[in-house]
């Protein structure tokens, strides 16, 4: 593995390994680095400048990097600029969920070529791999990307969909139980495919597009259907010795009024998008798709806030939990609420944390939000064909956890 430390120099390897981790430092400083001159990477590689040219020569000719430019205003020949080659590499990333289905096509610098969403409730998995394999068609047929240039499918699955008794869940649902989402994908497309769970997924696209960029280290909350997490650590994920780490819908909360007041649940009982729409619904107030959200007012739209003051009280124990133990950069937050409302529900943790003097890591909203699921999918085989860091073989092996690999929890 290549890592870059703080002072920015990178560091090369020795042995038979040495050209494959030599060209997977150069791709990487050219991806966090570009536009950047082959001196500049000589140096902060600590390769020669011989080195550096016969390697970058190779990924020209593949494609995958571009001269974008001579830089300007210095002595000497101007140097010429690298970059990564936006049509060197697509990828496919598709989110589902319990409540929708999103698919992006992605260049190799992460622009989104093709966007297909659907707002459906408890699709079963053979509707998904039609919809799949159509908008896999669609996208070749209307060259949205470049089938030769496909790096591969990924998804973005949570952990136990068929299992978790989320509001409204249908008993038909449990097909996606043992269902072998791989194979079926497998059989539309002889592209490699990439899987992981939604909340790592989303963090992964975090790391490559969004402000993984400056953190080096970060906890990623993922507000969706239900409640995920994943935990990054010196750009890398922190997987856990089961496979479990950053499960921060686990974290068990002290409910403190309702019904319930004075027992204790996982936090993802509490806070999710089924619980927020259920909880309107009660209400009288009818939300169909995140998005109704932003078209409540006067009364309704106070409801709401109400609801999202009293979440961050449950938010704000956690991430000074977070914290305390794993003390990183910030903690990012993001998913399918609506970015106005994750700007709100920030305030409100910020104030409370405030309230109660504590320290706590920075507070940040993610920047892929809605999307950034399905982008962490298409990151995952992005990473994967440019050899950076973040690029994870299990990938290619992954399958969803089920019941049958571990007990699943209970959210509302």
């Amino acid at each position: 593995m290549i890592e870059m430390g703080y002072s920015g120099r990178y560091s090369g390897a020795n042995g038979e390994q040495a050209a494959a981790l030599n060209r997977a430092m150069i791709l990487n400083a050219i991806h966090r680095g570009g536009p950047i001159s082959r001196t500049e990477i000589a140096k902060r590689s600590r390769l020669t400048k011989q080195a550096v040219t016969r390697i970058v020569d190779k990924l020209l000719n593949e494609g995958l990097v571009m001269e974008a430019r001579r830089r300007q205003g210095l002595r000497g020949q101007p140097a010429i600029e690298l970059e990564i080659d936006p049509e060197g590499a697509f990828a496919i990333g598709a989110n589902i969920d319990r409540d929708h289905l999103t698919i992006v096509a992605v260049d190799a610098v992460g622009n989104v070529r093709g966007r297909i969403h659907h707002e459906l409730r408890f699709l079963l998995p053979d509707a998904f791999v039609k919809l799949m394999e159509d908008t896999v068609s669609s996208f070749l047929r209307r060259k949205v990307i470049t089938e030769s240039r496909l790096s591969g499918i990924g998804l973005a699955i949570p952990d136990w969909l068929g299992e978790v008794q989320v509001i409204g869940f249908p008993e038909s649902y449990r097909q996606w139980s043992g269902f072998d989402v791989r194979a079926a994908l497998s059989k539309i497309t002889h592209h490699p495919i990439y899987i992981d769970n939604d909340a790592n997924a989303a963090a992964l696209g975090e790391i490559e597009y969004g402000l993984g960029t400056e953190m080096r280290s970060f906890f990623y909350i993922l507000i969706s259907a239900c409640l995920g997490g994943s935990l990054i650590i010196d750009g890398i994920r922190h997987k856990g010795a089961n496979g479990l780490g950053g499960e921060i819908g686990w974290l068990s909360m002290a409910v403190t009024e309702g019904p319930l007041e004075g027992e204790t649940r996982p936090i993802g009982d509490m806070l999710s998008l089924s619980v927020l729409i259920n909880y309107l619904a009660e209400r009288g107030i009818a939300i169909a798709h995140p998005a109704d959200l932003l078209t409540l007012e006067g009364s309704d739209r106070a409801v709401l806030s109400g609801w999202l003051k009293k979440m961050a009280v449950n938010l704000a124990e956690a991430v000074m939990d977070i914290g305390m133990v794993v003390d990183p950069d910030g903690v990012i937050l993001g998913g399918r609420l609506p970015v106005r409302l994750v700007d709100e529900l920030l305030l409100y943790v910020h104030e409370e944390i405030t309230r109660r003097g504590a320290l706590a890591p920075s507070l940040h909203r993610a920047a892929a939000s809605e999307d950034a699921a399905a982008l962490g999918a298409a990151a995952m085989a992005l990473a994967d064909r440019l050899c950076l860091p973040s690029a994870d073989p299990a990938h290619r092996n992954h399958a969803p956890i089920t019941a049958a690999m571990r007990p699943s929890p209970v959210f509302a």
